[in-house]
Order: structure tokens, then sequence, then C-alpha cells
């Protein structure tokens, strides 16, 4: 069995407040973390996402100005994946294996930090991340190459194909790394965004990343969230059509199997706290 610890590698403080997180008491500032995952395996530890890196705290201009201020980040070293592997007792040497959802600046910041790690994610978000394809505006901005740029092992899976996993396409057999970690591929977002799927003996977990980024877009019929939120979604979007569909089938998913699966996003601090617990 899989042991799943559940890390906030970055907080941020978006401007707006409840209108944007829709929990904080105020209207001025709110609060949003970057959900990561340590997994113990027999193959060493996996990292699912990254987070803000060692790095980025150091040097914060490796982050584009716009989102360092739109979304009030706050650059802790303690928060870093390679901070909190010490604190759990391991030895970052030991993280093997850093599966990676997509590569916005939020997501792969510390994938530095672990030299020795393999990386996995889609062959399509490399691709248009090297190229920084990731919309018209926000494509220069959110996608960081100094931040995976020394990186030297990476595996690359196609959004298409493998094994169905309840409705959705699956990447099986990630190299090297257990049958129960799954990619699975989540377009819209950005092109090549996936989710993760982990068995972790008890039921499914998936972490699907910022395919959705407030609970309340799904576990009920009705999709309700934040317009902060919700403007921002549209803002990093660069496939409407593919991101609402594919929020549709997490949505039909968290109603229709519920005790098999328990989905989560990267941002939502309630969601954090509550698998924490």
């Amino acid at each position: 069995m899989l042991k799943v610890h559940h890390l906030n590698c970055g907080t941020s403080c978006p401007w707006g407040g409840r209108l944007f997180d829709g929990t904080s008491p105020g209207w001025l500032t709110g609060h949003i973390v970057c959900h990561c995952l340590l997994i113990e395996t027999d193959a060493g530890l996996v990292l699912v996402d990254t987070g803000f890196g060692m790095r980025d705290v150091i040097e914060p201009r490796r982050l584009a100005r716009f989102f360092r201020v739109l979304n009030n980040i706050r650059l802790r070293p303690e928060e870093t994946a390679i901070a909190q592997v010490r604190a759990l007792g391991f030895d970052p040497r030991d993280v093997r294996h850093i599966v990676i959802s997509h590569l916005d600046f939020d997501h792969a910041g510390g994938i530095e930090d672990f030299p020795n790690a393999t990386i996995h994610l889609t062959a399509r978000e490399k691709e248009v991340a090297d190229e920084r394809r990731g919309g018209a505006f926000v494509g220069t901005r959110r996608y960081r190459p100094r931040q995976w740029d020394e990186a030297a092992d990476w595996r690359l899976y196609p959004m298409g194909g493998g094994e169905p996993w309840f409705g959705f396409d699956a990447v099986r057999q990630l190299e090297g790394l257990p049958p129960e970690i799954l990619l699975i591929p989540l377009a819209g977002h950005t092109w090549g965004h996936s989710g993760i799927a982990v068995d972790a003996g008890g039921g499914w977990l998936l972490h699907a990343a910022d395919a959705y980024f407030f609970r309340g877009e799904i576990g009920s019929e009705q999709r309700a969230c934040p317009p902060g939120m919700r403007a921002y979604q549209r803002m990093m979007e660069v496939d409407r059509i593919a991101r609402r569909s594919n929020q549709a089938k997490l949505r039909a998913l968290s109603l229709g199997h519920a005790a098999e699966v328990r989905i989560f996003c990267a941002h939502d601090p309630v969601e954090l706290r509550a698998l924490q617990a």
C-alpha cells in the first residue's frame, strides 16, 4: 500500500479576498495553496507537482511580476517541497520521481531542487511550455523555463490512448513507477494538462490539479465558484470547451463514484485541510 502525504508547497493571498476564494472573512486578500503529494513507494519517494521551489524563494524574479502581484505570492522556504521532505525525516535524494500535472510557475518551481529525480508529464505539455504557448498574454508569464532548464531526465507520454479509467483516458505504466499511479489527461487549462490518480489502498485519490479551482465546482449538480476565481480560470485557459468538458466529467465522477474516488484540486485550502486531517 502506498503512503500519501498532502503538502502545501506555496501560499498566495490574491487580491479580492472572499470574491476570489469564497472563504476569507474580508474582501482585501484571499488564501489559496499549492497542494502537492509526497508518496512513499518501493521505487522511492514520488512527488506529485512541486509548488514553488527554493530557487524561487531566493530569486523571486524567476516568477513573472504580473503573477507575483496579482496572486500576492508569499514565498516561504519552509513551504518548499524540499524543506517539507526533510521535515518528514526523508533525504531529498530519495525523491526518485516527480509527476507534473503541468509546467505552470506554481507547479514546477521545485523541480530543480531534486536533481536526481525523473520527471514525468505529457509530451504535449513539455512541447508547449518550451515554446511558451500558453495563451497570447499569459503564455510568456505562466511558463518559466528557468524552473526546469537544468533538469535532464524526462519521461514524456502521449495525451491519448491508455486504458480507460472511470470514463477518462489513462496513461498507465509510467516508467519506473508502480501501477497504482496513473496520469489522467485533462486538457483545457493548458494544452498538456493532466491529473494524477493514486490507488492508496482504501480507494483512489485524484489530484485534478487545475482542472478546477474551487471545491464547489464538483460534488453537486450545480457548479459554484466565486467570481474572482471564475475569472482567473478563464484568463488561464487555452481551450474553454475542453476545460469545461473535463470539469463536467470530474463533477459527474464526484457524484457517481464518491465512495471509490476522492477528487481534489491544487489550490483549494479547504480540500487540503480535510485531506491532511
